[in-house]
């Protein structure tokens, strides 16, 4: 925190607050506007709270590597000569002579996946004269616009379980948290809520928007630039939910039973080439590697880099094998879900991790128990079956790659919202199947 800070981000506060409320009565209507305003606030709070917490518990961290050893750097490049700033700015990891003195002292200038972050921030910090509150206010927003979008995205399929979709979306105190300030996920999750708007809107009306298709491809090539891997897991549960809309729409209960095979098929020869197709630059993620790429992150996460981010775990010998990755997927999707488990607890930031998680437990354990004996034909709902692949898929690939609670922690927050709305939606399903057999009781 520095004096500037003091002076800028009130500013900035006032201008976003003022802007909120102006586009607020156009992106709303009567019964979701209440949802609008707190979800910001709780993505501003979240973005503040991570910054003092990294400042005054972990003294130092990797939001103040993107930023103070990262974006400010830039701006202050900008400051000395526009020219010398848009050189760093647009640079792809390599030192020229002019602007070295300023390159050499960016902590991963060579890490591009990082410095798209920076990226981010250094435009941002021209705005906020390089404030960090300020501008983690700003990646605040963004966030708050992907969360607020995906909301919208599942709101107009469902508007009558708008409270359990705001809550998944905008209030999940680990998404608000971790997903809010200077970081990757910020990023990354709020490319995933636009992408999910922009292709439910295609799906729904059956239209190619070029608006809607360029949006996603731009989500993707955000995602793609930071963390490939949500991509990876992101592209079989589209295909799968597109297939499973299509195979809803189908009336004859015969014709969609003997498609189903068909279309599950389709979708994992869809799902394989579009991995290969965004793997195909990054070697470290084509399917004869994805094995051991997660074998040496779990091994690097969990022993060196990520050892001081919070307590280990092991789920078992990883060996480099899909094999051994298949082996450990149960314990893998539990880890992500519903671990740390109260005991396993050694700091406070685990013990909110471990409420939440055992929040999570108690949910899902619940959700099926109401919704025994119909669980199957919910699940099969498209909407429903998107969340859950992706979510499903994305817990495997996170809890069997980082061997670190701490790390994992925020590694998880993209699949939160997805599994929320999922077991949301079967809960609201069943709940209001329920309602439709007493009244027909009652007639």
């Amino acid at each position: 925190m520095e004096q500037k800070d003091l002076i800028v981000t009130p500013i900035v506060l006032i201008v976003v607050y003022a802007l909120a409320y102006v586009i607020r009565g156009r992106v709303t209507d009567d019964v979701n506007r209440r949802y609008f305003i707190p979800g910001l606030t709780v993505r501003i709070l979240g973005a503040l709270a991570v910054g003092f917490i990294y400042q005054f518990y972990y003294e130092g961290g990797d939001t103040f590597a993107y930023h103070t050893h990262g974006s400010r750097l830039i701006w202050e490049a900008f400051m000395d000569n526009p020219l010398h700033g848009l050189e760093l700015l647009l640079s792809a990891g390599r030192h020229s002579p002019e602007t070295f003195s300023y390159s050499s002292q960016i902590w991963y200038f060579r890490d591009q996946q990082s410095f798209f972050v920076i990226r981010v921030a250094a435009i941002l910090d021209l705005i906020t004269f390089s404030s960090y509150s300020a501008t983690a206010i700003l990646f605040a927003v963004i966030s708050f616009t992907g969360a607020w979008l995906m909301f919208e995205a599942f709101y107009s399929l469902y508007p009558g379980f708008h409270r359990w979709l705001a809550i998944s979306c905008l209030f999940v105190p680990t998404v608000f948290f971790w997903g809010s300030g200077i970081f990757k996920d910020t990023l990354t999750l709020a490319a995933l809520g636009l992408a999910t708007f922009c292709i439910f809107k295609v799906v729904q009306e059956r239209r190619l928007f070029v608006g809607s298709l360029l949006t996603v491809v731009i989500s993707f090539w955000v995602i793609y630039s930071i963390k490939i891997y949500i991509l990876l897991c992101f592209l079989p549960a589209v295909l799968l939910g597109i297939n499973g809309k299509y195979l809803s729409g189908i009336r004859q209960v015969m014709a969609r039973i003997l498609l189903i095979p068909v279309a599950l098929i389709l979708a994992l020869v869809l799902g394989y080439f579009a991995i290969e197709t965004v793997a195909a630059d990054d070697p470290r993620y084509n399917l004869d590697k994805l094995a051991e790429t997660a074998r040496v992150t779990a091994y690097d996460i969990g022993f060196w880099t990520g050892k001081d981010a919070g307590s280990g775990y092991s789920l078992g010998e990883l060996d480099g094998s899909y094999g051994s990755m298949l082996r450990l997927a149960p314990q893998a999707v539990n880890v992500s879900l519903f671990r740390p488990y109260l005991w396993e607890v050694n700091n406070p930031l685990m013990l909110l991790a471990a409420l939440e998680s055992l929040a999570l437990l108690g949910l899902t354990i619940f959700v099926i128990i109401r919704a025994r004996g119909t669980l199957f034909r919910w699940l099969v709902q498209p909407e429903v079956l998107f969340c859950l692949a992706f979510s499903l898929i994305f817990a495997f690939s996170v809890g069997v790659s980082t061997y670190n609670f701490g790390t994992l922690s925020r590694y998880k927050i993209p699949l939160m919202p997805f599994y929320l709305v999922a077991i949301g939606l079967i809960y609201c399903y069943s709940k209001s199947e329920r309602k439709s057999e007493e009244l027909d009781m009652t007639e």
